[in-house]
């Protein structure tokens, strides 16, 4: 199917308002970044532009973190940097939003044409003339790059978010200093969207209908895809009509309304609930939808799922079995599916909350015994929760999720450091719902600028922050050796550091399970104000029993 898109009559028009007028028509009203000499014209032209607001973080990988949670949760998010220096800064948060599955569109400002195409040694570049390398470094992180021309600009840059919004990956755009500039070639393009092959779509619904119709009890796995193709809705309606129990995986969590009676938990193979495990891996039909099969999701790879009986949807085909039906998206599988699908099995279990603080003291000092707990009873309806990639990354997906709310975690990519401009990002891109951050003082070290960007943009989340001066996760990891000293931290006075950010903030220090209870109170009613940092200092090696469990497991694989 063929989409028509016409630019502006306004035949002045120039490639940078071009552009900006894509991104608005998107929903984008901030767009993350650091300033450079090359993207200058395109940060000029966008501070007179009315609708989207240029958001100035203090490194481009802070700022390709903060772009990428905006995009989880207004569906795609925009990136502007420098040549060179300023994109293989971003390298690595842009390869998070391509491991994630997260539309992100980057802008790359870049040196002026004339000198590209004389090769000019220039700053910025590796002095030998070849202003592509970077761009070619990016084709293997993107789904879709392109240098912009004033020739080419209505088509390429009106592909590259097609291409974004499709895939549901980010797209690199280059444009040079001048090109920003240039009048726009006025022309009418047509791009073609994907379609079902409906032969193929009609023998997966037969295949699949067989297979559930026989099946004494099935389970559905909600994955990543559904929730970035905002299929919350109708996988709902699906487990309603059939009234399938429902467990999510790592990248998976918060697919799925898990206030729902049919929510059961996470599902990690060996690693998480073994009433869960039982119920997953006994299933004889597992209707996956979006489901990624990697190791962080499986459980290092200890999930025990017999693929004869899974029933996978993907974004664009269908394994059934072992018979695969191609070309075939998601969205239309979904909705042919609930009016082909009439069967309806008994299912009455629902699943209790995994944390409970049953017969702990408050005067006892603080640690993951306690905290998780009350972090779940703390929860509210709509509230964003990101947890950084760490041991918070494995408690903080244990928690019951309360209904609207957000999940945001670097389950596959796993980079320490994304948690805090992914809370920045968040608080842009949800101005009117309360955020909280779940980090660790060797993630926060490493991406703490951010800080200074909340409290600088009046950002107000609950930033709950593990202080036990290590890289817990790194030291549980290295099963073969414990006795070393690289994975410890420096001691920060966090308080201090939003004081010298130069913000109003509620902070605290807490060392009790009673400082912990009595400084969320006071965060609550902070938060509607003001930033709330809340320091709980706990003890070396304190982890949740997820991560004890995955080491058993790393320990076990090395025999």
């Amino acid at each position: 199917m063929a989409e028509n898109i016409q630019n502006s009559s306004d035949l002045k028009q120039t490639v940078g308002y071009y552009l900006y007028d894509c991104l608005k028509r998107e929903g984008i009203t901030e767009i993350l970044g650091v300033p450079g000499d090359y993207n200058f014209s395109l940060l000029d032209i966008l501070e007179k532009y009315e609708g989207i607001n240029f958001i100035n973080c203090h490194n481009e990988l802070n700022a390709g973190y903060a772009a990428d949670a905006y995009g989880r949760v207004k569906e795609i998010g925009a990136l502007i940097t420098t040549f060179g220096v300023g994109e293989l800064s971003a390298c690595n948060a842009i390869a998070g939003s391509y491991s994630e599955n997260v539309p992100v569109i980057h802008i790359v400002g870049g040196p002026k044409t004339k000198v590209q195409q004389q090769h000019k040694p220039m700053h910025h570049t590796l002095l030998n003339g070849d202003f592509d390398v970077f761009r070619k470094v990016y084709a293997n992180l993107t789904e879709y790059t392109a240098t912009i021309t004033a020739e080419n600009a209505v088509f390429e840059i009106n592909t590259a978010i097609q291409k974004a919004k499709e895939t549901k990956k980010p797209v690199y755009l280059l444009i040079p200093d001048d090109v920003a500039t240039q009048t726009i070639m006025s022309r009418d393009i047509s791009l073609e969207k994907k379609q079902t092959d409906q032969s193929s779509l009609q023998a997966a619904l037969q295949h699949i209908d067989k297979m559930i119709e026989k099946a004494q009890s099935p389970v559905l796995l909600s994955g990543v895809y559904v929730s970035r193709y905002s299929l919350q809705a109708q996988v709902q309606q699906l487990v309603d009509k059939v009234n399938l129990p429902v467990a999510t995986m790592m990248m998976g969590k918060g697919s799925f309304d898990e206030s729902h009676k049919n929510f059961i938990g996470l599902y990690a193979g060996d690693l998480g609930s073994k009433e869960i495990q039982n119920t997953v891996e006994a299933s004889d039909c597992i209707l996956a939808i979006g489901t990624i099969w990697s190791d962080h999701n499986t459980g290092a790879f200890t999930a025990k799922l017999n693929p004869l009986n899974i029933i996978e949807i993907q974004p664009y085909s269908v394994k059934v079995g072992m018979s695969v039906y191609e070309n075939i998206l998601i969205q239309d599988m979904l909705k042919e599916l609930l009016t082909k699908i009439n069967k309806r099995v008994d299912y009455v279990k629902t699943a209790a909350s995994f944390y409970s603080d049953d017969n702990i003291s408050l005067d006892e000092d603080v640690s993951s015994k306690y905290y998780y707990s009350r972090f779940q009873k703390m929860l509210k309806e709509g509230d964003i929760l990101i947890a950084d990639t760490g041991t918070l990354g494995f408690g903080i997906a244990q928690l019951r999720l309360p209904k609207g709310a957000t999940y945001i975690s670097q389950s596959g990519w796993g980079s320490i450091g994304y948690g805090t401009p992914a809370a920045f990002g968040t608080c842009l891109a949800a101005k009117n719902r309360r955020v909280i951050l779940f980090v660790g003082d060797g993630s926060n070290q490493m991406t703490v600028q951010e800080i200074s960007s909340m409290l600088h943009n009046n950002c107000k989340p609950i930033i709950f922050l593990i202080n036990n001066k290590e890289y817990t996760i790194e030291k549980y990891l290295n099963v073969a050796e414990k006795n070393t000293h690289y994975n410890d931290l420096p001691s920060w006075d966090y308080s201090k550091l939003t004081t010298a950010f130069g913000g109003d903030s509620f902070t605290a220090k807490v060392y009790t399970n009673r400082e912990l209870d009595e400084a969320i109170k006071k965060a609550e009613v902070q938060c509607n104000e003001r930033l709330c940092l809340i320091e709980i200092f706990a003890p070396q090696m304190d982890a949740p029993p997820i991560v004890h469990k995955m080491t058993k497991v790393l320990q076990q694989m090395q025999k």
